[in-house]
């Protein structure tokens, strides 16, 4: 039967798979400046995996169930980074946002953008490293 704390675990794997292969696509086009594909490519798979990662998020937020000792303890830590990738992922979008209303691709906002970018990736990979911790190490369902 279908419960509500699976929907969790359906989600989280979209925002992991959208951020990644964003910044692949971005890390691709600053080796290969002609093909503006790539970057319209990271640019889109970023708001694509913001709105994932919000999803999941929330999914968490209300329907996981509540977590003691040491478990409750690495959910805490779970949820922390889920946050700060959460908080990374706005950030570039709203900047990725702003440069492409201004026109301002070329300028050095763009590095900014790419840092944060390179920041959610990294955040998003330990948030699910925790997530996994929870599942496989105390045999949570989220």
């Amino acid at each position: 039967m279908f419960s509500l704390s699976h929907i969790h675990p359906m989600l989280v794997h979209f925002p992991i798979a959208l951020v990644a292969f964003g910044f692949l696509a971005d890390c691709s086009s600053l080796f290969f400046k002609k093909e503006a594909c790539l970057s319209k490519m990271g640019f889109y798979l970023l708001l694509a995996g913001t709105v994932t990662a919000l999803t999941a998020l929330l999914s968490g937020l209300f329907f996981t169930s509540e977590m003691t000792g040491s478990a409750g303890e690495v959910m805490e830590t779970h949820e922390l980074f889920a946050w700060l990738t959460i908080s990374a992922l706005v950030i570039t979008s709203l900047l990725r946002i702003y440069m492409l209303k201004e026109k301002q691709e070329g300028s050095r906002l763009k590095w900014l953008a790419f840092g944060f970018y390179a920041a959610a990736a990294i955040l998003v990979s330990i948030t699910g490293f925790f997530g996994g911790t929870l599942v496989y190490n105390y045999m949570m369902p989220l």
